[in-house]
């Protein structure tokens, strides 16, 4: 019995294991950090469109016959074809603007069963509808306001005088006056200019979802004034300067200007300018005019191809140098849609802009964007891609807003009633009035008429 208890001593006396040292437990290794897996930021989009291009080809490839219209039927086509149809089908995403497109579509071809719905009055149907007679001449007239507050823009005799408002009357005699109406002068071009990028990105916004053909129409027109030369011609400057001017006096800025007590301008505060490394407004613009061109060539080779003949690339990669996220994503955006255009030495030249597309911008699932394998990459008539769009358009105007002839007249109603047609006022003309006796003298006194003839029966 001392034996057993001496061993249950010393087994109590042991010394403690790993596990139940405090020593040993600080000197362990932390657990791992769960990590994510590494996939892209963002969910593939596909369009119906890719579907029905990769069954065609599978099947030209394969069968050696296609089936227009069908994207269902899989016969005769591979395993792994099946599977790449399923992906492609799972990541389908059919945007607003495509159901508006197949609604117009099928008015168009069945004028009669397919009414039109009711319009609702929302705020920006009653704009566009104000807005239509004269859009061309508002779009016409906002770009000739931006191209002559643009800082690249030379000063014309006859360019628009946008400067009435901030000239005084009575030029500055000191260099303290000098400075400060040439720093009043740049910032009102640059409020112009945000407030005019502004105007035309909000109403793309909104036209966009309010129908598809109203952004349509506003989108021809800014293109027909030139609007994509022109913010080229805006960013073909020192973006990096322009991004980081200073054109402001802190102290009489709002809201320093109206709390506590005014301090005496001297030039040194002029000179200082405002403390922030960048100028918000300016960064504003010319984010706001990148999506403005990024809304006008979406999906349109025609445009991305002004882009290629106008020389963007070189303009957009200098805008690059801005380091700002959105700002690139949308530079980056307007390369990725051209880089097909741009040829093979291009892109070997380019390779470090190549990537940060493949970074930051989504992707296609089967998105070809960096080759120019794809069918529209080849330079075919896009003339006929603008006067197809232009006639949808047209068509769209004219059977909702033309309220003259708002029905197509082969498609009116007929009255078959012979008493009401009978009974209809009919006006006549001051000429038919006058010479109504001496046509029925040529025409009905005067003709011999056999009445006999209409008796007979006639076999032919």
């Amino acid at each position: 019995m001392e034996q057993k208890d001496e061993e249950n001593k010393d087994d109590d006396q042991s010394p403690p294991s790993e596990e139940e040292d405090p020593e040993n437990n600080s000197l362990q290794k932390p657990p791992d950090t769960p990590r994510e897996p590494r996939i892209l930021p963002w969910a593939p989009k596909v369009r119906q469109k890719d579907v029905e291009q990769f069954l065609d080809n599978t099947r030209s490839k394969f069968v050696g016959f296609q089936v227009g219209g069908d994207q269902h039927t899989v016969a005769g086509l591979p395993e792994p074809i099946h599977e790449g149809v399923r992906i492609l089908k799972k990541h389908v995403y059919i945007s607003l603007s495509e159901l508006q497109i197949q609604a117009e579509e099928e008015i168009t071809k069945h004028p009669v069963s397919k009414a039109e719905e009711d319009i609702s009055n929302t705020p920006v149907e009653l704009l566009y509808q104000a807005m239509l007679p004269n859009l061309p001449q508002y779009m016409i007239a906002l770009l000739k306001i931006l191209l002559a507050a643009a800082p690249t823009s030379k000063a014309k005799t006859d360019s628009i005088n946008i400067l009435a408002d901030v000239l005084p009357e009575e030029m500055p005699i000191t260099v303290l006056q000098s400075m400060k109406l040439g720093i009043d002068v740049n910032r009102h071009k640059e409020i112009i200019v945000k407030s005019i990028s502004t105007t035309l990105l909000l109403l793309l916004k909104h036209f966009k979802l309010n129908h598809i053909y109203q952004f349509e129409f506003m989108s021809q027109h800014l293109v027909f004034a030139n609007c994509i030369p022109l913010v080229l011609k805006f960013f073909n400057q020192n973006i990096s300067s322009y991004v980081g001017a200073k054109n402001s006096i802190n102290v009489i800025d709002f809201p320093n200007c109206v709390i506590g007590d005014q301090p005496e301008l001297t030039a040194e505060s002029l000179e200082a300018g405002d403390n922030a490394a960048y100028c918000w407004r300016n960064l504003f613009s010319c984010i706001n005019l990148l999506r403005i061109l990024n809304k006008l060539t979406k999906w349109k080779h025609s445009r991305t191809m002004m882009l290629v003949v106008f020389k963007s690339a070189p303009i957009l990669k200098r805008a690059l140098k801005v380091k700002q996220a959105m700002m690139q994503l949308y530079v980056l955006k307007l390369l990725k849609m051209q880089t097909k255009y741009l040829g093979r030495q291009w892109r070997k030249s380019n390779m470090k802009t190549l990537s940060a597309i493949y970074q930051k911008v989504r992707h296609r699932l089967n998105d070809d964007w960096a080759y120019g394998n794809d069918m529209d990459a080849r330079p075919w008539d896009f003339q006929a891609e603008e006067c197809a769009l232009r006639a949808c358009v047209d068509r769209f105007n004219t059977r909702r807003y033309d309220n003259g002839n708002s029905k197509d007249p082969e498609y009116a109603p007929v009255d078959n009633n012979i008493l009401s047609v009978l009974g209809q006022t009919v006006e006549l003309s001051e000429d038919f009035k006058r010479y109504y006796e001496t046509w029925l003298d040529r025409e009905v006194f005067s003709t011999k008429i056999d009445w006999d003839q209409l008796l007979k029966e006639t076999w032919y």
